[in-house]
């Protein structure tokens, strides 16, 4: 009877150890100690981190996406006072403002209650779980997924698919998605795809694959496109962002042809390259 209790004892002892290596759920943070999260899973175990230094960008700094602007906000606003919104997918050429549209909500709205959390796509399996740390709450979360696209096969695919319209269970309605991607569809399309059409009995069916990859962007509820700048429209950045780094006007004048041979540089007119223009040649000028 000793040694079956012993070795009970023992057996307790290795379970407890266990325990403490296994990883659990995720804790709620200290909510009031930022307004954007990013959802961190290291060696099993999950956490919502402070964000402490957000990106600061306001939506008066985004120029010539006045449209984009303008149906996002509407969105967002429609969320935050508890009235019906989208899902929201930003696509388009790269460096022109999506993500940045989205911090600048952040900062625009916090006081409101708006809130982010950051989740990278490996991590997107673990959306369900995100969503009912936050059920609840009295704050409105945007799940933000930046640059997304997939492979075939892919976990994090269908986890997305199922939080954004395809669980058995609703999403609490303090929780929105919204997601940048160069792609419109998130995942590669090849030419070979279109021989997956047959005929049956004079009707075409299209190829299940082409049909799995429009499913998931269909889920979100509103798209909206971003596209390449002209030269003006470059040009309108760049002095925007000139004058916000307190670069006096004789200067932005004299600008306009260095502006021009670094977008030949870079090969790109994007809104991403006239901010690194500016803050190179205001940075020339502190000299």
């Amino acid at each position: 009877m000793t040694e079956l209790s012993d070795l009970i004892g023992r057996a307790e002892r290795v379970l407890e150890r266990l325990e403490t290596l296994l990883p659990g759920p995720a804790q709620a943070p200290d909510w009031a100690a930022a307004v954007a999260f990013r959802w961190q899973r290291r060696h099993g175990r999950a956490q919502l981190k402070p964000v402490t230094m957000p990106h600061l960008i306001r939506l008066r700094d985004l120029q010539d996406v006045d449209d984009q602007k303008r149906r996002i906000d509407r969105n967002t606003r429609q969320f935050l006072a508890g009235r019906r919104a989208n899902n929201v997918l930003l696509t388009g050429a790269r460096g022109t403002g999506k993500s940045s549209l989205i911090k600048a909500l952040l900062n625009e709205y916090a006081p409101q209650g708006l809130r982010l959390i950051e989740v990278d796509k490996t991590d997107l399996v673990d959306l369900p779980e995100i969503v009912d740390l936050v059920a609840g709450r009295a704050e409105r979360f945007i799940l933000f997924c930046d640059d997304l696209s997939f492979e075939e096969g892919e976990d994090a695919y269908k986890a997305l698919k199922s939080v954004l319209d395809g669980s058995v269970s609703a999403v609490s309605d303090n929780v929105l998605v919204y997601a940048t991607s160069n792609r419109r569809h998130l995942m590669p399309e090849y030419h070979d795809e279109n021989l997956q059409a047959r005929h049956v009995d004079g009707e075409i069916h299209p190829g299940e694959a082409v049909e799995e990859k429009i499913s998931l962007s269909e889920r979100f509820g509103l798209w909206i496109s971003f596209y390449p700048f002209s030269q003006d429209e470059y040009l309108d950045i760049v002095e925007h962002w000139l004058k916000d780094f307190g670069v006096p006007k004789r200067a932005i004048a004299a600008a306009r042809q260095q502006a021009l041979q670094w977008a030949l540089l870079r090969g790109s007119r994007s809104g991403r390259v006239a901010w690194q223009f500016a803050r190179d040649y205001a940075g020339q000028l502190q000299d």
